[in-house]
């Protein structure tokens, strides 16, 4: 069974996808980036987007009665790897004792010129 997960805690989807997804046990959540969802508005600098981002994340995950303990796999986009160390410190102070499976992309561009993206999976535990 296939449910849509949908908050205006994050921001609205920009295109033609859904926030989340939850199959069974496992929850998709689509790449969020750090629009803040109150006021349309993108920090400029990469610790003010990966935190945003976060909270974007975390908005959905409470939508589905998650947390970041639930969180097995991440993909983190970046448009400049430099800005490595920076986003590993904020996205690891998000989760506890265990981190999910990860990897870590430079891409060319990113939705809207935003320096940051990420999606998730999490799973009921």
């Amino acid at each position: 069974m296939k449910k849509i997960i949908n908050t205006d805690k994050a921001p609205a989807a920009i295109g033609p996808y859904s926030q989340a997804i939850k199959v069974n046990n496992f929850l998709f959540i689509s790449g969020q980036i750090p629009v803040n969802p109150k006021t349309g508005e993108v920090p400029v600098s990469i610790d003010k987007q990966t935190h945003q981002v976060m909270k974007n994340i975390e908005a959905i995950l409470i939508e589905a009665n998650l947390n970041w303990n639930n969180v097995v796999k991440t993909t983190i986009f970046l448009q400049n790897l430099n800005n490595f160390t920076i986003v590993n410190e904020i996205y690891a102070s998000y989760f506890s004792d265990t981190y999910p499976a990860r990897e870590c992309i430079q891409v060319s561009a990113l939705p809207k010129n935003v320096l940051i993206e990420i999606s998730v999976i999490a799973t009921e535990l």
